[in-house]
């Protein structure tokens, strides 16, 4: 990752990977794409860090404060931005803005995260993007798609889908990591699309819209309770061990005989008595999708 501040931007730009005449990885698919993202936080730099893994030249625009991710969690924050530009704007300055339609012009691919309404008072509308560079192709990601200018964060989309059990918090960002692979499939999109002639230049990802796709399996009855996925059936759910706990996914028929005629029938009751070494020893030997993990009380 290579910080700029706005001083020397403009020489900057001149001798930057967007500069069409810079070399680049041939041999990765997305190579010679150049992608422009203002997203932060998390979706907008996971989506960015996937396309860049594929070979696009990146370049990202934040705030002089810069970016929220930074504070609260700076090591994943160097890990996203792992070959990706990053400069600081003052996007209100119409001078930097004026940098920002710079880049924008030798762009492919606009990643955005605002709101629809702050967007539009800087300026960035399709038709003001489409004056700028008819190629140019945006990707808006935004809280809800059914209500953008509605506030929300993955907490609360993880509640409206149905996937948090008060009052515990949820372990993962299902809404900000499911957005942001859903960004970057449609930044696929429609980067193919257009080079196979297809005028489609702008689509909108919802976070929430991404919580509620992940919540298929409960929505179907999967996994709530009593569903085959719920761990109402024995070759499939989490028993408690000696010294901790095995997670025992032994839901293919294959599987599944192989684990009734080792325990006599009773996984859990069998489970119960073993250690967590014992446990993986035996999911070694016999090739059962086990995992395994200590308690509170760990030995070895």
């Amino acid at each position: 990752m290579t910080v700029f501040d706005r001083s020397g931007f403009d020489n900057d730009l001149e001798s930057s990977p967007m500069n069409p005449a810079s070399t680049y990885d041939r041999h990765r698919p997305l190579a010679g794409f150049n992608v422009i993202s203002l997203a932060q936080n998390l979706p907008g730099p996971v989506a960015l860090s996937m396309l860049v893994a594929d070979g696009v030249t990146a370049t990202k625009i934040e705030p002089p404060s810069g970016d929220l991710l930074h504070l609260a969690c700076p090591p994943w924050y160097e890990d996203l931005h792992r070959g990706v530009e990053v400069y600081a704007l003052d996007l209100r300055e119409p001078s930097q803005m004026a940098s920002l339609r710079t880049i924008l012009a030798q762009s492919d691919l606009l990643i955005t995260s605002q709101r629809p309404s702050a967007l539009s008072r800087l300026g960035i509308t399709a038709p003001s993007l489409m004056e700028i560079n008819s190629r140019l192709c945006w990707v808006e990601i935004v809280g809800d798609t059914r209500a953008p200018e509605v506030p929300g964060h993955d907490l609360t989309y993880q509640m409206d889908a149905g996937l948090v059990a008060p009052p515990s918090m949820p372990l993962t960002l299902i809404a900000d990591l499911g957005g942001a692979a859903e960004a970057a499939r449609a930044g696929l999109a429609l980067l193919l699309g257009r080079e196979r002639g297809s005028q489609g230049r702008h689509r909108t990802v919802g976070l929430k819209q991404a919580a509620l796709a992940c919540a298929a399996p409960v929505g179907y009855g999967l996994t709530r309770s009593g569903g085959a996925l719920s761990g109402a059936f024995p070759g499939y759910g989490i028993h408690p061990l000696k010294n901790g706990w095995a997670a025992v996914a032994a839901i293919e028929p294959k599987f599944a005989a192989r684990l009734m005629e080792i325990t006599a029938g009773d996984p859990e009751g069998f489970l119960s008595d073993l250690s967590v070494s014992e446990v993986d020893e035996i999911a070694k030997i016999n090739d059962l999708p086990i995992s395994t993990v200590f308690g509170s009380e760990e030995t070895s």
